[in-house]
């Protein structure tokens, strides 16, 4: 039973370190029946450690106390598993800014990170009630309690007096405690998606005997891919399907069942879920329609399918989804609909879209590209992008990622995740709706009020190359898989037509390559003259890459230039692409054997396409993105002159005082912005010669949060759009490429002879603006124009802003939590 003032918000879905799910939420009145049953389970020793003495069971008096809280200065959670408490986590004010924190977890989910998902929760919790310091009294012997308050990244302060330590920390989210949390979200959100790839057997639910249903396209694909484990076929009503005895119930198998594919009615799946969680399956792929994509009972259908799965420890794919696929030959996985199992290769692919995953799949085995791993989410009720990022930034067998995106739940957390992956392996994306910002149906996620000027500016920041087409991004990924990055724009174009290699130069310099003079072979070229101008061109230190282009004269294959072009590309340590007798993708003649990946072409393999055009496309994308690996990643600067405490509390007022919102007064946003170092002018602002007016706007949108937009003030702004964008926290390379990115940025570094303005005064205002705007999501937006540069400094001018009630949590919290699942409205936050 809740209370009118249990602070449902504090609720989540947890990821464990084994990639298993709980659920966390505050404890309640009515849950003493379950507290006692969850304490007869605990060993003895862990209760003397919890109580400092021996405590066998819980009086009346003890469970009344333990559930009756007030989730203010006495604030508790429960972890639950189906409806188990397996976890419990407190923390009990000492005075309005101290208190005493303690958790008990079941001896059996020891070991599984509960304790730091407890501390992350108390946290937050404590710092929404004002608290700021925690105190724990732990045991000496008790070393794994110590180890989870040192290591979860506070400094800690302890003293050791009457045979018990005493740790103090402050609950502040200092860099270091942020890093330690987003480094464990990688791990156990890694190891969950482990638990769907990495499987020694699968059972299919809703096997059947008539070939064209969907569990024997299941059956059939598994077995005919090669899947190296057990596969079982339930279905209560036959003995046998396809040679393989079949079970009433997935309990029934006799074997351990780790992966289940589930197709049977939509109205069937929550029982088949509980079926499988009672017998230990580890994760579920629903193929099954009828969900969201069908309307209000179909979201109440997936929302409870997803909640039911993530209490009992299951991750979900889908539903309505296509299936998962591992082409590992130590597992050779095919647990989907599409009869095409790809080759062996080296690129991750995250598809949204059922219907277009068998294109797909297609497509990728006629251009020989190779996948190591593909997943078709479905509705995307549960694993997402951001999860299988996490999966693929530590996956050996995946150095190129893959995402076809219909819709994108949580931005600032792909963000983040895309950031940190894109340094290590290229993330190539097609988000569909970009122009519309339309939502597939079946997707339920916050609608955005940026422009899609922001939303492109978000994949840039974080290092993704996004295209417009699948075609585009399969052109990028069979470049990035197989040949090197570029170290720079300049082209070199080889080919035996002068008409295409004049287009190739044209279209290269149409996407921003330095192009040199193209090398005319003419129509009778040999394979030596090609061989010749091929390694002048990669010997030559002025250029960066190589555009081959070649079309046989009459009665001749081309083989024998072939094996230049493929000898070459082995052994180039810059790219090459071609125009090859206008095949798409990596012709057998263009091939080099790769003995670690079997069936794909392997690394030194020119890819081929069927024009220059999408050639020295696919060429300058990938130009882009080395480009932006080339550059410092910068870091969030430390302002020591900030009063973070003086800007909530006036935020705060204002709030109380309008609930509705308040529009700022110039006063009012002259003290929030002093809080933060900016300094609103209080009379005529002289414009020396060379000053530029500049228009500065943060606000919070709906879906990503905090935005940042910069450029000059007036027409260029208003009425070219011309303006950056980036989402805080912004690092100082970030602040330095917002003001170099806009058209009139020359205005800025001496245009037409005026002299420079002060650049890292301009760069420092935006620093500080985002450290506002990512404290106070309450901040609605808040407009600096103009603000004058000149070569003396920056002076904010005029300024508008609004301040309105806390709105919801923004998706990116600094707690590990689920996303919500999807459903009547609700967000999807990744």
């Amino acid at each position: 039973m809740e209370s009118p003032s249990y602070p449902r918000h504090w609720e989540a879905d947890i990821v464990l370190r084994d990639g298993s799910t709980a659920h966390l939420r505050p404890i309640r009145s009515d849950d003493g029946e379950a507290l006692v049953s969850f304490y007869s389970q605990v060993s003895d020793e862990s209760k003397y450690f919890r109580f400092f003495a021996p405590y066998p069971v819980l009086s009346e008096r003890d469970v009344n106390r333990f559930t009756h809280v007030d989730q203010v200065r006495r604030v508790a959670f429960v972890v639950l598993r189906a409806d188990d408490i397996v976890a419990v986590g407190r923390y009990d004010a000492l005075d309005d800014r101290e208190a005493e924190v303690a958790f008990l977890v079941q001896d059996d989910y020891q070991g599984r990170g509960l304790g730091q998902l407890l501390l992350e929760h108390l946290a937050e919790a404590g710092r929404e009630r004002g608290f700021v310091r925690f105190v724990a009294e732990v045991l000496p012997e008790n070393t794994r309690m110590i180890q989870i308050f040192r290591e979860q990244g506070y400094a800690v302060d302890d003293d050791f007096e009457d045979g018990v330590f005493r740790l103090v920390f402050p609950i502040d989210p200092t860099d270091t405690a942020v890093g330690v949390m987003q480094a464990r979200e990688h791990r156990f959100e890694a190891a969950s998606i482990e638990r769907i790839f990495n499987v020694r057997s699968v059972a299919v639910v809703g096997a059947s005997r008539r070939e064209d249903t969907i569990g024997r396209v299941l059956i059939r694909n598994l077995v005919l891919g090669g899947f190296t484990g057990a596969v079982y076929a339930v279905n209560k009503y036959a003995e046998a399907i396809s040679g393989l005895p079949a079970y009433d119930s997935v309990q029934a198998i006799p074997g351990d069942v780790e992966l289940a594919v589930i197709a049977v009615p939509a109205e069937s799946v929550g029982d088949v879920v509980l079926d499988c969680a009672a017998k230990g399956v580890r994760a579920v792929v629903v193929i099954s329609s009828g969900f969201a994509e069908t309307g209000e009972k179909g979201r109440k259908e997936q929302r409870r399918l997803v909640g039911l799965s993530r209490s009992y420890g299951l991750r979900l794919v889908g539903p309505n989804c296509l299936g998962v696929i591992n082409t590992a030959a130590a597992v050779s996985l095919n647990a989907s609909l599409s009869t095409v199992m790809p080759p062996r290769g080296r690129v991750g692919f995250f598809c949204q879209s059922g219907a277009l995953g068998v294109a797909i799949l297609e497509t990728v085995e006629r251009r020989g590209l190779g996948l190591s791993t593909f997943v078709s989410a479905g509705n995307r009720a549960d694993v997402s992008g951001n999860d299988l990022l996490q999966y693929w930034e530590e996956d050996d067998a995946t150095e190129v990622v893959l995402l076809y995106l219909e819709s994108i739940g949580n931005p600032r957390k792909f963000s983040r995740i895309a950031r940190r992956v894109g340094r290590r392996k290229p993330i190539v994306a097609v988000k569909s709706g970009r122009t519309t910002q339309g939502i597939p149906v079946g997707h339920a996620v916050r609608r955005t009020s940026a422009p899609q000027a922001a939303v492109d500016a978000m994949f840039r920041q974080a290092g993704v190359i996004q295209v417009d087409t699948l075609d585009e991004m399969l052109d990028v990924a069979q470049l990035l898989a197989h040949q090197p990055l570029p170290r720079g724009p300049r082209v070199a174009v080889v080919g035996n037509s002068d008409a295409l290699g004049l287009l190739a130069a044209d279209a290269a310099t149409a996407v921003g390559l330095a192009v040199r003079e193209p090398v005319a072979l003419g129509a009778e070229a040999t394979a030596e003259d090609f061989e010749l101008a091929l390694d002048d061109a990669i010997d030559n230190p002025e250029v960066d890459a190589v555009v081959a282009v070649y079309i046989p004269p009459l009665n001749t294959t081309g083989e024998a230039v072939a094996n230049v072009l493929a000898a070459v590309g082995e052994q180039s340590d810059k790219p090459i692409v071609s125009t090859f007798l206008a095949s798409h993708g990596v012709p057998e003649l263009l091939r080099v054997a790769d003995v670690e990946v079997e069936g794909a072409a392997g690394r030194g393999s020119v890819p081929s396409y069927p024009a220059p055009e999408m050639a020295v496309r696919a060429l300058a994308n990938v130009v882009s993105y080395a480009a932006w690996l080339g550059r410092p990643t910068g870091r969030v600067r430390t302002y020591d002159d900030l009063r973070r405490d003086d800007a909530r509390r006036l935020v705060t007022e204002l709030t109380e005082s309008g609930p509705d919102g308040v529009d700022l007064d110039r006063d009012q946003i002259a003290e929030l912005l002093g809080a933060y170092g900016l300094e609103v002018s209080t009379g005529p602002v002289d414009e020396p010669e060379g000053a530029v007016r500049l228009q500065i706007e943060s606000f919070e949108d709906p879906l990503f949060g905090p935005v940042l937009s910069f450029g000059v003030y007036g027409a260029p702004s208003d009425l070219l759009g011309d303006r950056a964008y980036r989402i805080p926290p912004l690092t100082d390379a970030d602040a330095q490429a917002m003001v170099r990115e806009i058209k009139a940025a020359p205005l800025l570094f001496g245009y037409g002879g005026a002299p420079t303005v002060d650049v890292e005064a301009i760069e420092d205002v935006l620093q500080r603006l985002a450290h506002l705007k990512n404290d106070l999501p309450e901040v609605a937006r808040l407009e600096l124009r103009p603000a004058v540069a000149s070569p003396d400094g920056v002076r904010i001018v005029d300024v508008k802003g609004r301040v309105v009630p806390a709105p919801d949590a923004r998706t990116d919290a600094l707690v590990r939590r689920m996303g919500e699942p999807v459903g009547l409205g609700d967000a999807q936050a990744d």
